[in-house]
C-alpha cells in the first residue's frame, strides 16, 4: 500500500512554504520569534477553522493529541500563551497578502460565470460582524454595540472573493467602494446602499459598467424609449438623464432605466445601469444574480469561524478573519483544479472528520466504490 500523508498535510502543501516564509519575513514586527513561528500560527488557526475548535486551548490540545503527525506539517509545538501572543502582536497583514496570492491562483482555475457575455461580473456588498463592546472596546459602533464590517467584491466566475476589505462597522459602504479598482469592461452589481452619483460618473469614465436599483425618489427625464417583451416580466426600457440638482451635477451622462416585475413574486423593480449593449432581460438577470453574495456571506458565517473569536485584540480578530478567507480559497482551489462534483459545505464536513486520516486527499471527496464481497454473489446464487 502506498504511503499517504495526512489529509491536513496535503491541504497545507497547496501553500508554498518558501513564499510563505518570504511573506512572514516582510510582515514581522519586534524581536525575532524564538520558538513559535508564523507558519505554526497559520497551521494552528487553519486547524481551528476546519475543525471548528472553540478556543486557543482547544486548538493546542488537539495539536498535542496529534503530536506524532506534526512533523509532516512543519509545525513546532504550540502553546496557548505563545499562540495568543503571536496573534496579538504579529501583523495580520501577512495573511491578507497571502489571501491575494491565493486568490490569483484560484482565479486561473475558476470556471466562468453563467452568462453569455464575456465581461467580468462582480457583486459588491458588505456584512456586519457583531462584537460585544465590553470585550472588544476598539470595535465601537453604536452606544451599546460593537462590530466590524466585511466588504467583499464577489467574482461570479467561481464565486470567489476578488476584493476583501475590513473596516469599522460605522464606515459607509460607498467609502470603501470608491477605493476599489475594477477592470475596464467589467460589470459591477450592487444594491441601493451604494448609490452615489459621483461614483457612478467615475465608473463610467473608467469604462466600468454598473447595475443597481433606482432610488424611489430619483428625479429624471426620459429621452428615449425602447420596445420590451412584457411576457418576460419587462415593463419599460428607457434612456434617461438625471434632473435632480446634485444628481445632475455629479452624473450628467445618459443612463438606462429598466422596469421589471418578477413573475414569481410579483415584486416590481426599477434598475439603473450605464450598459446599453445587453438586453433588458439580461440586466434584470444580472441583478438577480447579486443574491450570490448574500449566499457567500451566509456560507462563511455558518462554516468558518468569523462570528466567534479566539482573541480580543483587533489584530487577533483580523488575523482570524483573513485566515478564514484563505481557507475558503484553499477549498475552492481543490474543487476547481480537480473538477470535484461536491459542494464546499460538503468538503468542510468531510475535512472536519478526517483531517488526520492518512489517505489521498482527492479520494476523501471522490471516494472509489469498494469492490463487492465475493460472498455476496454466493448468497445471491443460493437465493438468500
Amino acid at each position: 500500500m502506498a504511503h499517504n500523508n495526512t489529509i491536513f498535510a496535503q491541504l497545507l502543501k497547496l501553500v508554498s512554504r518558501h513564499e510563505f516564509e518570504s511573506l512572514a519575513k516582510a510582515h514581522h514586527e519586534g524581536q525575532k520569534l524564538r520558538k513559535m513561528n508564523r507558519w505554526s500560527q497559520f497551521v494552528a488557526l487553519t486547524l481551528g477553522q476546519l475543525s471548528q475548535r472553540i478556543s486557543l486551548r482547544d486548538i493546542c490540545n488537539n495539536l498535542i493529541v496529534q503530536s506524532g503527525k506534526l512533523y509532516h506539517l512543519g509545525c513546532v509545538d504550540v502553546s496557548r500563551s505563545s499562540l495568543s501572543r503571536v496573534n496579538e502582536k504579529q501583523p495580520y497583514t501577512l495573511f491578507e497578502t497571502l489571501f491575494y496570492r491565493l486568490s490569483t491562483r484560484c482565479q486561473s482555475k475558476a470556471p466562468g460565470h453563467k452568462f453569455r457575455f464575456k465581461n467580468k461580473l462582480i457583486s459588491l456588498d458588505a456584512t456586519t460582524i457583531d462584537l460585544c463592546l465590553s470585550v472588544f472596546p476598539w470595535a465601537d459602533f453604536r452606544r451599546t454595540k460593537g462590530g466590524i464590517k466585511l466588504h467583499v467584491g464577489l467574482d461570479h466566475g467561481g464565486y470567489l472573493p476578488q476584493f476583501v476589505q475590513i473596516s469599522e462597522a460605522s464606515k459607509h459602504d460607498v467609502t470603501i467602494a470608491r477605493s476599489l479598482s475594477f477592470p475596464k469592461g467589467s460589470i459591477v452589481v450592487f444594491d441601493r446602499g451604494y448609490i452615489d452619483y459621483s461614483w457612478f460618473q467615475q465608473l463610467d469614465n473608467k469604462g466600468v459598467f454598473f447595475v443597481t436599483r433606482l432610488k424611489s425618489n430619483a428625479d429624471y427625464r426620459v429621452t428615449e424609449r425602447r420596445q420590451v417583451d412584457k411576457s418576460q416580466g419587462l415593463r419599460s426600457d428607457q434612456t434617461i438623464r438625471l434632473t435632480g440638482f446634485y444628481a445632475k451635477k455629479h452624473c450628467d451622462t445618459p443612463l438606462r432605466r429598466i422596469s421589471y416585475r418578477d413573475p414569481g413574486t410579483g415584486i416590481y423593480y426599477e434598475f439603473l445601469t450605464n450598459n446599453f449593449h445587453l438586453s433588458a432581460k439580461t440586466v434584470a438577470a444580472i441583478y438577480k444574480a447579486r443574491w450570490q453574495i448574500e449566499i457567500f456571506f451566509k456560507w462563511i458565517k455558518q462554516n468558518l469561524k468569523i462570528k466567534t473569536f479566539l482573541g480580543t485584540s483587533k489584530n487577533a480578530v483580523l488575523t482570524q478573519i483573513w485566515i478564514a478567507m484563505c481557507v475558503y480559497l484553499l477549498l475552492a482551489f481543490i474543487k476547481f483544479s480537480s473538477k470535484l462534483d461536491i459542494s464546499l459545505q460538503g468538503m468542510t464536513r468531510l475535512l472536519q472528520l478526517n483531517l488526520f486520516e492518512r489517505r489521498p486527499l482527492l479520494d476523501l471527496f471522490n471516494p472509489k466504490p469498494n469492490p463487492p464481497d465475493p460472498e455476496f454473489y454466493q448468497f445471491e446464487l443460493a437465493g438468500l
